[in-house]
């Protein structure tokens, strides 16, 4: 049963720049010819694919999130998971999958999150426009 499930979705933050960035490979490579310019513009189209959305499931076991078509996931364990909060991230985090000081982060936008601190002292960061619904979901099956 699942007790969490939320997708966030890509802001124009993101979309915007990389749409143009689309744009502007495609417009090369038909304007000029030039071959790099199409295998770049894919790249990006296949990059603004995988990570279109982020997706976080809480059930009874465990926190699962994935970008866009599921290609990249995670499955954390509940048992694992010594404690949860609300965190803000850094601007210079970014977005995607991301190393940051302890750990680890997913995120598609904005500078809220929830921290995950494992039992082994490594931490995990899930982005997202819920914090505090889904930290509250977290702490509850942490109990």
């Amino acid at each position: 049963m699942d007790f969490y499930k939320h997708t966030q979705m890509t802001g124009w933050a993101i979309i915007g720049p990389v749409g143009i960035a689309i744009i502007a490979t495609f417009y090369f490579w038909f304007a000029q010819g030039h071959l790099a310019s199409l295998i770049i513009g894919l790249v990006l189209l296949l990059v603004l694919f995988l990570f279109i959305s982020l997706s976080v499931v809480v059930d009874d076991k465990s926190i699962r999130t994935w970008f866009g078509p599921g290609l990249i996931r995670k499955r954390i364990p509940l048992s694992e998971v010594k404690s949860a909060e609300p965190v803000r991230n850094k601007w210079y985090y970014g977005w995607g999958v991301r190393y940051i000081p302890g750990g680890m982060m997913y995120n598609v936008g904005g500078l809220d999150a929830v921290e995950l601190v494992f039992d082994n002292g490594g931490k995990f960061r899930i982005g997202t426009d819920e914090p505090q619904q889904l930290n509250a979901v977290i702490q509850q099956r942490l109990r």
